[in-house]
């Protein structure tokens, strides 16, 4: 039988973080520089007071400083950092870089792990992953044009990338290219640890892209014979695919409760102006019209809700949750969408401006239905698995 009440020690943990966020976090938004995140003063004093609470890097083990906390745990804890796009940095479980030391964690050697994945799980370094290339679609990595070639104790690469979130300001780069052509398709491509300072690495350019909560920005790379010693791979040979998978199964975990934090956020100010704007002698919140956006969005919020936590609890079981996965990232970036509209529309033109978060919330949640797999990939998959199960019984 399910049990939908936290434990003790959620409840705690749930309790901790929403009054942290109250005191400290939601009255340093306005601190926030658009691509580049809070001030790094103001950014140190707040992780170091989260990791006095016990609340860092939800997403990691204790051994290498984190909470050690399951995925509904971290689920629910998402859930409320959330609700401000500076949450995540100041709470240590921000993309890309609790996905890459998810990585190095699960296949790092401990030379890597010395080097790379403490510093980053800490919060000294930032770290980008370069996978998604200009020439080809991003929705068959199968495609991907980067190669990698052996020579003598190196490998040498040459990659052309873009969108490597956080490239600016990073230590590290995890890169995917081909090792081998002549491979099974998905065996074909291997991970690798690139340095910054590497000469051959270039960040050609910041894409201006909608939003601005990403710290780091959008950008476009290129590795031009890039030579890394062979102990830089990452995980085995031909093991690209199936790591990337890794980071980005837990990554739609976090990023879906993340969202349903950002729709909470938005339903509560939604709420709130509708109880106290007058139009025609009446508060918004006596037109019918205006109701139907609350219950529409009360609903969708916890059905989506309880999707997340419902993979989550699979996945804690040992399940890999494809199918499950799949449909919170496509069903909760509709609603997240959604309920922000309708936040936007109830607050009419006030809505559209920076007084309140929800213009900002509203351009970020355009590229929720693209990133980490756009929506029609995601249904394809629930299609699939649904007719294979079919087709089993």
């Amino acid at each position: 039988m399910f049990d939908f009440s936290p434990t003790p020690e959620q409840q705690e943990m749930i309790e901790k973080a929403t009054a942290f966020m109250e005191e400290y976090v939601y009255p340093n938004e306005k601190h926030m520089i658009p691509h580049r995140g809070l001030p790094d003063e103001i950014l140190k004093t707040l992780q170091q007071k989260v990791k006095d609470l016990g609340l860092w890097a939800g997403h990691m083990p204790k051994e290498v400083g984190g909470m050690g906390i399951g995925f509904v745990s971290l689920g629910l804890l998402s859930e409320i950092i959330g609700r401000s796009p500076i949450a995540p940095y100041i709470f240590g479980s921000m993309a890309p870089h609790a996905g890459n030391a998810e990585i190095l964690w699960h296949a790092g050697t401990p030379e890597q792990k010395r080097k790379y994945l403490i510093p980053l799980v800490n919060g000294d370094i930032y770290s980008c992953f370069a996978m998604t290339e200009p020439e080809v679609s991003g929705s068959d990595p199968t495609m991907l044009q980067s190669r990698a070639e052996k020579d003598g104790d190196e490998w040498v690469i040459n990659a052309h990338k873009w969108f490597t979130t956080s490239a600016i300001g990073a230590s590290f780069s995890i890169v995917m290219a081909m090792t081998d052509p002549d491979a099974p398709p998905h065996e074909r491509y291997s991970l690798f640890i690139v340095d910054a300072d590497n000469p051959g690495f270039e960040i050609i350019r910041e894409l201006p892209v909608m939003g601005d909560h990403f710290a780091g920005g959008h950008c476009e790379v290129r590795y031009t014979n890039c030579r890394v010693p062979a102990e830089n791979m990452l995980g085995n040979r031909g093991e690209g695919f199936k790591l990337a998978q890794l980071r980005l199964r837990s990554g739609r975990i976090t990023h879906a409760m993340r969202w349903i934090g950002v729709a909470k956020r938005s339903f509560d100010l939604m709420v709130e102006y509708s109880l106290k704007r007058v139009t025609r002698g009446k508060t918004l919140s006596e037109f019918q019209t205006i109701q139907n956006f609350i219950a529409d969005s009360a609903t969708e919020i916890e059905a989506a809700r309880l999707m997340t936590l419902y993979t989550a609890w699979k996945m804690d079981q040992g399940d890999e949750a494809r199918k499950e996965i799949s449909m919170i990232k496509f069903f909760g970036a509709k609603i997240l969408h959604d309920v922000i509209d309708r936040a936007i529309q109830v607050h009419g033109a006030l809505g559209i401006t920076a007084d309140t978060p929800l213009e900002g919330f509203y351009r970020e949640a355009r590229s929720a239905r693209i990133y980490d797999g756009a929506d029609e990939v995601h249904r394809m998959v629930v299609a699939k698995q649904v007719l294979k199960a079919f087709q089993k019984r």
